[in-house]
C-alpha cells in the first residue's frame, strides 16, 4: 500500500499516491494500478458481475437499499461491503475492504 494515512474529522483514510512525488521535486513517479484477485482461481476481477458471483459463493447477499452504492452483507457477520455503483470508481481502498472481510479468498496485487 503506497500513500499517506490522513486523520480528518475523526476518520482515518489512505490517500494514495496520485503520481506526484513531493520528495522528488514534484516529478511524476511510477504509479502502479492495483487489481483485486480471487485467490482460489487467480482470476482478476474486471467487473462487478464477476465480483458479485464470487462474493455470493462465499455467502454474501446483495442489498438494494441505496441506489448510489453496490452493497453486500454476510448474514453471519456484521460486515457490510459498500462499493461505488460504477466499476470505474472501484479503488484500492474498496479492494482492501473486500480482502479484510474475506481472508484467504481475495488479494490485491499490482497490475
Amino acid at each position: 500500500m503506497s500513500g499517506v494515512w490522513v486523520f480528518k474529522n475523526g476518520v482515518v483514510r489512505l490517500v494514495e499516491d496520485a503520481g506526484v512525488d513531493k520528495a522528488n521535486g514534484g516529478q511524476r513517479s511510477t504509479y502502479r494500478r492495483k487489481v483485486l484477485v480471487y485467490s482460489p482461481t487467480e482470476e482478476v476481477m474486471t467487473s462487478y458481475a464477476e465480483l458479485e458471483q464470487n462474493l455470493m459463493a462465499l455467502g454474501w447477499e446483495r442489498y438494494y437499499d441505496d441506489p448510489d452504492l453496490l452493497q453486500f452483507h454476510k448474514r453471519s457477520t456484521v460486515h457490510l461491503i459498500s462499493l461505488p455503483k460504477e466499476f470505474a470508481k472501484f479503488k484500492s481502498m474498496h479492494m482492501y475492504d473486500i480482502v479484510v472481510k474475506n481472508r484467504n479468498h481475495f488479494e490485491v496485487k499490482d497490475a
